[in-house]
């Protein structure tokens, strides 16, 4: 299967935005929980997140400002200054992937997919309940990307909230807090641990042709 340029811009919005969401490969997939000046929680599920930089310790998002429900989402994150990212899990997937519908400003996807707000140590914003492994960010500034219209919204990390026994000689094992992946608009993946390496110097390079 070949798509060429002028293939991809034929293709259907609907193809086209499932074909290119999937071409990078499994992404992370996490819930962005917001609350507003008024007291409404807001919840959104981002295939976005990427990581920045360690010290500080800052994660970022692309959020696309015209679309209702990241327009919520970058809003509250504007009014309130702080979010929280969850990772998904398969006992609550289906939930995550239906606050993705376009509700009203006012309507709580928390309460609409069966999902809890959680507040923890008096963190100004809501974390899910239900994930294993959730950050409570501070806004720190936002980037416009001129060239499809959208940003890239950054933040620090205030918190970081996982199992104990995840913690493995520094690493974080992902397969054991059981997080979900995503790729294209609607697939769902499960994480395994496949190989574990030590941190890559020069000088130890291993011998490929064994």
């Amino acid at each position: 299967m070949v798509y060429t340029k002028n293939d991809i811009e034929q293709l259907d919005r609907i193809t086209r935005l499932k074909l290119i969401n999937s071409v990078t490969g499994i992404k992370p997939a996490n819930l962005i929980g917001t609350i507003s000046d008024k007291g409404d929680a807001n919840l959104a599920i981002f295939s976005s997140i990427v990581h920045l930089g360690s010290n500080p310790a800052l994660l970022g998002f692309i959020s696309r400002p015209k679309t209702a429900e990241v327009g919520h989402t970058f809003r509250n994150i504007q009014e309130n200054g702080f979010y929280t990212i969850n990772h998904i899990q398969p006992e609550f997937v289906k939930n995550a992937h239906y606050t993705s519908v376009k509700f009203a400003e006012d309507i709580s996807e928390f309460e609409q997919c069966k999902l809890s707000e959680e507040y923890i140590n008096n963190f100004k914003a809501p974390f899910v309940k239900e994930s294993t492994f959730k950050m409570g960010m501070r806004f720190k500034e936002s980037v416009d990307i001129k060239l499809n219209d959208t940003m890239m919204v950054i933040g620090e990390i205030e918190s970081i909230i996982f199992p104990d026994k995840a913690l493995i000689n520094g690493d974080i094992d992902l397969e054991y807090t059981n997080g979900v992946g995503i790729s294209g608009l609607n697939s769902y993946y499960s994480l395994k641990k496949i190989a574990n390496y030590p941190f890559a110097k020069i000088n130890e390079l291993p011998d490929f042709t064994t």
